[in-house]
């Protein structure tokens, strides 16, 4: 998926590197709430696979990375982002405290370090920070058009288009496809759908999740049985392309 504009500049690009779901989670959300585009991986390899292609084409904006992680180390993610040539800035996130922690993660190629716990606040401004200093600002102050193949969004006119053609969307139909489109491959919950969507004191079924996709695969896809774009992972939930 594309997010552009030619006026403006794109927001942020993050990589979250944290093995335990809970934290990984709860950073993520922070952060898309903040307006950035996030991407979480549970383990070093994931984050390697992430940092296969050119150094001259940065994935990423930011990466936040965890130091204990099973299999590849963050330290070792660091040393192979730093090898290969990336000038990504790497903020180190990590329950080892000590002076000397600190100074290995910063030597081995990381550009900061905050220790857990942490407040979320925090986090956001060094993030912030680190952004300002490498030039990629996620303050953009107007939402971005998202492109995904033939399908368009734009934020600011509440509007959608597939193929050029106009989509008439409900207000929930048009915020579950924003969500999904500013979070691409990313899997959500029917329960975080709605909370996200229709809000925390919201007291009717699940299922409303269920048919509310449903009517937006038949106004986006070509085949609304086999969907291309919004595709059911099962046991879990939803997932964008």
């Amino acid at each position: 998926m594309a997010v552009s504009s030619p006026s403006q500049t794109n927001p942020a690009r993050l990589l979250v590197v944290e093995d335990d779901e809970t934290i990984r989670e709860t950073i993520t959300e922070a952060l898309i709430n903040e307006g950035f585009v996030v991407d979480a991986v549970a383990t070093g390899n994931g984050a390697l696979e992430r940092f296969k292609g050119s150094p001259d084409q940065l994935p990423f904006d930011l990466v936040l990375l965890d130091l204990m992680l099973p299999g590849v180390s963050g330290l070792d993610v660091c040393r192979y982002v730093r090898r290969r040539g990336f000038s990504t800035p790497i903020l180190v996130v990590s329950a080892r405290d000590s002076e000397t922690d600190k100074v290995v993660g910063l030597e081995v190629g990381a550009d900061d370090y905050l220790i857990k716990p942490f407040g979320m606040r925090e986090l956001v401004a060094r993030c912030r920070a680190l952004l300002r200093r490498s030039g990629s600002n996620g303050d953009s102050g107007e939402k971005q058009v998202l492109r995904h193949e033939d399908i368009t969004l734009y934020p600011e006119e509440c509007r959608v288009t597939r193929g050029g053609k106009e989509v008439n969307l409900s207000p929930k139909e048009y915020r579950l496809l924003e969500m999904f489109m500013q979070n691409p491959k990313r899997v959500w919950s029917r329960d975080k759908l709605l909370e996200r969507v229709w809000g925390i004191d919201f007291m009717g079924d699940s299922k409303t999740v269920d048919v509310h996709i449903r009517w937006l695969r038949e106004k986006l896809e070509t085949n609304p049985s086999a969907p291309e774009f919004i595709l059911t992972v099962r046991g879990f939930g939803y997932r964008f392309g």
